[in-house]
């Protein structure tokens, strides 16, 4: 992500990169939080809009932006790319031709994550509410291109050997129970946490 981002600044290109959570936007070079860019509702539901009225400083540099990046894309509800979806349709029409036809707008996302992690919270809602909210049940996702990252770059960097390998077996464990993978007992409740891995207090 901070490689797009320095790339594309060093050409004199406004990028726009925000998170999910607050800390994640800490760790983007100039990052903010979703919510704080956009000022998404509490509760959001599919009839939501943000109120990104046209004239104003935030249109004038959505239609200035060449890219937004938005980390941790799978724990924001679908109904928060839907609403930025349709605003940047409404901003873009008076500006450029066939951008109301358009997935938002026109203007490139990259939208990053990984939905073996956190996924949007649902009050009260169970397994199927919580699918049904997620980004790739949106009707956004048929536009989407896939990139999969196979190597954990921030894992293995300047590790020595024995550490390397460690690091290694200790990624491909995570990637296990991610996948649904690595379970103690045939009911796949229960996962056991190595023991070098576990803090005593």
């Amino acid at each position: 992500m901070k490689m797009i981002i320095t790339k594309l600044r060093s050409e004199g290109k406004i990028v726009l990169p925000i998170a999910s959570s607050g800390i994640t936007a800490l760790l983007l070079p100039n990052g903010r939080s979703a919510h704080s860019w956009f000022h998404i509702p509490l509760k959001i539901t599919a009839e939501s809009s943000f109120e990104i009225k046209h004239g104003t400083h935030l249109a004038e540099l959505l239609c200035k932006t060449s890219l937004i990046i938005w980390d941790e894309a799978p724990m924001a509800n679908k109904y928060c790319f839907e609403a930025l979806d349709w605003s940047l349709r409404d901003i873009f029409q008076m500006r450029y031709e066939n951008s109301i036809d358009k997935p938002f707008g026109g203007l490139t996302i990259v939208l990053g994550g990984d939905f073996r992690q956190i996924l949007s919270v649902v009050p009260k809602g169970g397994k199927v509410d919580i699918i049904e909210a997620s980004l790739n049940s949106s009707y956004l996702w048929e536009h989407c291109n896939v990139f999969k990252l196979n190597q954990n770059m921030q894992l293995s960097a300047g590790s020595p050997g024995s550490q390397a390998e460690y690091i290694s077996s200790f990624d491909k464990w995570l990637l296990q129970i991610g996948d649904g993978l690595f379970y103690d007992n045939p009911d796949k409740e229960l996962i056991r946490i190595p023991y070098k891995c576990i803090v005593t207090s």
